[in-house]
């Protein structure tokens, strides 16, 4: 690879804790998934994933920042029925063709951001320049921008002159929350989805009493308790990069004290359902789950979560309620709506990338979930 001759300066570390805090909040977006969020995982015990941060600063001021990360991905995630057969025996061939290494910009969960300042287009060059060194280094096949929204397309579009092309990821789902309680949001539902609802709940409400509460920390017990229930959860839906480990929830507590919260769910006693958020303001991200499946379908557990949810958000004056991925035909009928995001992919075999373009067909929301083959155009952002 040829060196890229810039006025800027790069610094890259494995921890996020290596840069100064500052100097990363002054470039980078101010969104809940920060600097302490960086730290939660680097501290969490991950054996899936190698973090990298990447600092650009012109002279002694920070110009650019980015996350990234190196890990096995799986090409057919996103595919369903035959295909996941196909591909399933092609995996048992030749493991390492559907599950390559992979560096990608970005974090595991949640949307990619990148910081960029001064000027945008050469920082991001470097930026560019600098992982694909790493990725060389990494011997990583591909590198992956993922899950960026449509307002970042400004400013990543020059990577589609240098060899990457974009494809549409599933989408993330936001409810923007203009209600006074539960019951005036269940007038802004259609009358199938909002009989249906409070059907459900009534049910439940006359069978069991399900005791809420809300924790910033949970001990040791509880976290025992919530960590079986997000793998019960993890292998049902085997969907995700990340398989998390229970310090996850033990270091967030610690290194996030004011955004991490703890919503637990108990049925005498028994922890049944859990929900690991991250708040800030008026924006609320709804970010890990985990249920009982023993109990989750007698007890609607799932609308359950969400009413008790809601109406937290509301006491607490949140605006916006993000839910992330999965379950769409679910938070359709709910009222949220989809946001859709994108990968810029490059495949570091020129060769093999000029035939990129084609994973498009693969990646395609509808092969994961069939509600996107009955939804219009706008119901999309």
């Amino acid at each position: 690879m040829t060196e890229l001759h810039s006025p800027l300066r790069v610094v890259r570390v494995r921890s996020i804790s290596e840069i100064p805090r500052t100097d990363w909040e002054a470039v980078y977006p101010a969104v809940l998934e920060n600097y302490t969020f960086f730290k939660t995982l680097d501290e969490s015990g991950f054996d899936q994933f190698s973090f990298f941060y990447i600092m650009v600063y012109r002279g002694d001021k920070p110009v650019g920042a980015v996350s990234c990360f190196t890990m096995r991905f799986g090409i057919d995630m996103t595919v369903t029925g035959f295909l996941k057969q196909v591909f399933g025996l092609v995996r048992k061939i030749l493991p390492d063709l559907l599950s390559p290494n992979v560096l990608m910009v970005g974090l595991p969960m949640g949307m990619g951001r990148i910081g960029l300042a001064d000027v945008p287009q050469e920082v991001l060059e470097v930026i560019r320049f600098e992982v694909e060194k790493l990725a060389a280094a990494e011997k990583a096949a591909m590198v992956i921008y993922k899950d960026f929204t449509g307002e970042n397309e400004g400013i990543l579009s020059p990577l589609l002159k240098k060899g990457y092309f974009k494809i549409q990821s599933i989408p993330t789902t936001i409810m923007d929350i203009r209600v006074k309680d539960f019951e005036e949001y269940l007038l802004t539902l259609g009358k199938v989805s909002r009989d249906g609802l409070k059907r459900n709940l009534k049910k439940v409400d006359t069978q069991v009493k399900i005791e809420f509460s809300a924790k910033d920390a949970l001990n040791e017990q509880e976290l025992e308790d919530i960590h079986r229930l997000y793998l019960q959860t993890f292998r049902k839906l085997d969907m995700g990069l990340e398989k998390l480990p229970v310090d996850f929830f033990r270091v967030a507590s610690g290194n996030m004290p004011s955004e991490a919260k703890y919503f637990l769910w108990r049925i005498e006693g028994k922890m049944v359902a859990f929900a690991f958020c991250l708040v800030k303001g008026d924006y609320f991200i709804d970010y890990y789950l985990g249920f009982d499946y023993d109990l989750s379908r007698k007890y609607y557990l799932y609308y359950i979560r969400f009413r008790d949810l809601l109406r937290w958000c509301i006491d607490h004056k949140i605006a916006t309620y993000e839910m992330g991925v999965t379950s769409y035909e679910s938070k359709r009928r709910l009222g949220f709506r989809f946001v859709r995001l994108y990968f810029y992919i490059k495949h570091c075999n020129p060769v093999i990338n000029f035939f990129g373009p084609l994973i498009k067909f693969f990646f395609s929301p509808e092969h994961f979930d069939p509600v996107f083959k009955e939804m219009k155009e706008g119901n999309l952002v």
